[in-house]
């Protein structure tokens, strides 16, 4: 199976989760990603077994909306059973790094409210210390150079990444070369940076299920 191909059966793996739990008036969270691409397209043909979605991105929203499933803001839902969406890299705690699509925000809030956090990735992303991919900082625009010299004294090495504009009117820092040995500590550092949004470490709100597309067969995993 090709990565697109696992990406997909990892999909249809967490709409086979979720299924059993579907109720008339239930809001879903929705992620950003290729892989929460797939979701999206599995869920639709169930739309009229739920109310909608929160979702974490314009693009999301757009993709939802096309198959006609509707789309509330956060702030008028009450709760989420589920949230659903895809990461950058994952470790054996579920620990994860997430903002490659530059939605890290968006998703580390919905994943906050959510009941049940479903992480849905290939193989590819799992990994034994978080940190060979750039890990992700939103950053006020006027702070991003004094960020950026915050973050060097961490011991990463922050990238600005040019051309975007997160969907919050922000900019992105990659912070590279980091062998991050303790997330959740390392995620409450970073968020003390003034004018830091936040980063893409999910540490103090990890996963609680992992569905790992392999060559092998969807795994479920909880952490370890």
């Amino acid at each position: 199976m090709n990565q697109d191909q696992l990406k997909k059966a990892t999909a249809e793996a967490a709409l086979q989760y979720i299924l059993p739990h579907l109720e008339k008036d239930m809001v879903i969270g929705i992620g950003t990603g290729s892989t929460a691409r797939f979701f999206i397209d599995a869920l639709a043909e169930y739309k009229d077994d739920f109310d909608g979605c929160v979702s974490s991105s314009e693009a999301s929203t757009e993709q939802l909306k096309s198959h006609g499933i509707p789309v509330y803001d956060l702030n008028t839902v009450s709760e989420l059973r589920f949230y659903i969406d895809g990461a950058d890299e994952t470790n054996e705690h579920l620990h994860l790094i997430k903002g490659g699509g530059a939605a890290l925000t968006r998703e580390k809030i919905i994943a906050a409210v959510a009941q049940e956090f479903i992480c849905i990735a290939d193989e590819s992303k799992a990994v034994g210390v978080l940190g060979e991919f750039p890990l992700p900082v939103e950053v006020i625009p006027m702070a991003r150079s004094y960020v950026g010299r915050e973050l060097v004294k961490l011991g990463g090495d922050p990238a600005y990444r040019e051309g975007v504009v997160t969907d919050n009117g922000n900019m992105i820092l990659d912070v590279w070369n980091m062998k991050i040995m303790n997330p959740v500590e390392l995620e409450q550092k970073i968020n003390s940076i003034v004018g830091v949004v936040t980063n893409g470490l999910f540490a103090n709100r990890p996963a609680d299920v992992l569905l790992l597309g392999t060559k092998d067969g969807v795994k479920t995993l909880t952490a370890k």
